[in-house]
């Protein structure tokens, strides 16, 4: 639901939709996968118990290697995205390289959150899952300053 956002805002703002926004969408499914399987983590007990299907009980002991997929896939997906909407406009090839470098100080914070990641302590898990509002900050700075250049 928050990634539909990607596409209401730019059909809000432009009157059209624009490619970079549903790769945008895109990038946001994949990170959401990301940090819910983490938040998923503190659950899976009661998850169990009640018979509730999550990511964190269907990855298991293969969480680590699925949150690097989501990761490098969130990563190349908010990367094209950030192409594609400065395809064609005016401006600095250093603006496109601020842009650029949102998707991959973003990446940067989730490898971060992998190599904190502990999925039995339920503590851990939750502080790595909060991180996530960092996440989303990390590229707006960055995108932010690109359109000021």
């Amino acid at each position: 639901a928050f990634n539909w956002g990607a596409l209401l805002a730019w059909v809000a703002h432009s009157g059209s939709l624009h490619p970079a926004a549903v790769v945008l969408y895109l990038c946001g499914i994949a990170w959401t996968l990301f940090y819910d399987t983490i938040y998923a983590h503190q659950d899976k007990e009661d998850d169990a118990l009640i018979g509730v299907k999550s990511t964190a009980r269907l990855f298991a002991d293969h969480t680590p290697q699925w949150l690097k997929r989501f990761l490098v896939l969130g990563v190349v997906l908010m990367s094209v995205a950030v192409l594609l909407a400065m395809a064609g406009r005016d401006g600095s090839p250093f603006a496109v390289l601020l842009a650029l470098l949102g998707p991959w100080a973003f990446g940067a914070h989730m490898v971060w959150q992998l190599r904190q990641l502990d999925t039995e302590d339920h503590a851990i898990c939750l502080r790595l899952f909060r991180a996530n509002r960092d996440a989303g900050l990390i590229p707006l700075l960055f995108f932010a300053g690109a359109a000021f250049v």
